[in-house]
């Protein structure tokens, strides 16, 4: 039993498990894939740009598609912070033409490893297994791993990404898993 089960190992997950661990939660991570941030391992062509300097509402106003979804992120956990953030967990950083910030090490690997440093810290539980289903009973969520194995906790954050990048593990489950939890399609 745990506080809050993430779906999905990636950059919104692990960020969401580190900050639930922060917070006194027990926390579990399920992902798919034998590595955790995988996507992330690969942004940048592998050096990851991990946010921009510029202010919030530059970085809205240059978002290509819909920058008003991302607002009260931002507006909540800015750019700057961000980059204080991993220097925090020992990654320096650096601004490359187009305000883009990288590791001083150009290796997306560190922030990785800064996102693992971060869960470990909290004491994540982390399990390297594939969210099959999931569902709601008595106020409890249940997801059903591969095999039927099943892990409980009172809240559910389902962090696996769109359909972007299908071999990194972003297929699209997310959508069906929200969609059985009663959400639609905005």
């Amino acid at each position: 039993m745990y506080d809050v089960i993430i779906i999905g190992g990636g950059a919104a997950g692990t960020m969401a498990a580190g900050r639930s661990a922060s917070k006194g939660k027990r926390v579990c991570l399920l992902e798919k894939n034998p590595v955790i941030g995988k996507k992330i391992l690969i942004t940048g062509k592998g050096r990851c740009n991990f946010t921009n300097a510029s202010d919030v509402k530059e970085h809205i106003a240059n978002c290509p598609v819909n920058g008003k979804f991302i607002t009260n992120a931002l507006f909540r956990f800015n750019p700057e912070e961000t980059r204080a953030f991993f220097l925090g967990m020992g990654v320096e950083s650096k601004v490359e033409r187009g305000n883009r910030v990288f590791p001083v090490s150009d290796k997306a690997c560190d922030i990785a490893a800064a996102l693992e440093k971060y869960m470990a810290q909290g004491n994540v539980t982390i399990i390297n297994d594939q969210a099959q289903n999931l569902a709601k009973i008595n106020g409890l969520f249940t997801v059903l791993g591969q095999g039927n194995q099943k892990y409980q906790a009172h809240k559910l954050i389902i962090a696996t990404g769109g359909k972007s990048y299908p071999s990194t593990g972003s297929t699209g489950d997310g959508y069906r898993f929200a969609k059985k939890m009663g959400h639609k399609p905005s």
